[in-house]
């Protein structure tokens, strides 16, 4: 297995950083518009143990294969799947929430893919996605911070 590893740091609490990160709306948030997930299949809220799928839709036209996660663990400051769909057999995603000070915290994304010649592309498409999820969590985090939100106000 091989693994590609980013981070970034926000500017809001870890706790309230992995509670985003649960809901399924800030999913399709910092995966826009590179993909789109129109038909999102996930319990909200979730636990351990669900499933859930969607089809996936480059630049919301091309239509893509259907993504399978299985959550196998939440923490207050971790979430765990296992992942998979079309060309990506393993897709075991970690993202960490971990407190810098009381305000900031450092995400990191963390995938274990599968080696050879397969893993390669995946490993490229990791990349790819990540810079721009992690941009897109950035975007997002600064709004709700210059706007004073913390867990529980809104």
């Amino acid at each position: 297995m091989s693994m590609v590893r980013l981070s970034t740091e926000l500017p809001i609490p870890a706790r309230d950083a992995c509670l985003l990160a649960q809901r399924p709306e800030l999913f399709e948030y910092v995966v826009a518009p590179l993909l789109r997930t129109p038909d999102l299949d996930f319990p909200d809220p979730i636990a351990p143990g669900v499933s859930g799928s969607a089809r996936l839709w480059w630049f919301g036209v091309l239509p893509s294969w259907t993504h399978r996660l299985t959550l196998i663990h939440l923490g207050p400051t971790e979430i765990y799947t296992n992942e998979s769909g079309g060309p990506v057999r393993v897709w075991n995603h970690r993202l960490t929430f971990t407190p810098i000070d009381a305000n900031r915290c450092r995400y990191t994304d963390e995938i274990e893919v599968e080696d050879g010649w397969r893993g390669i592309g995946v490993r490229l498409f990791a990349e790819l996605i990540f810079r721009h999820r992690q941009r897109r969590w950035r975007e997002l985090t600064h709004v709700l911070a210059a706007g004073g939100w913390v867990r529980g106000e809104h």
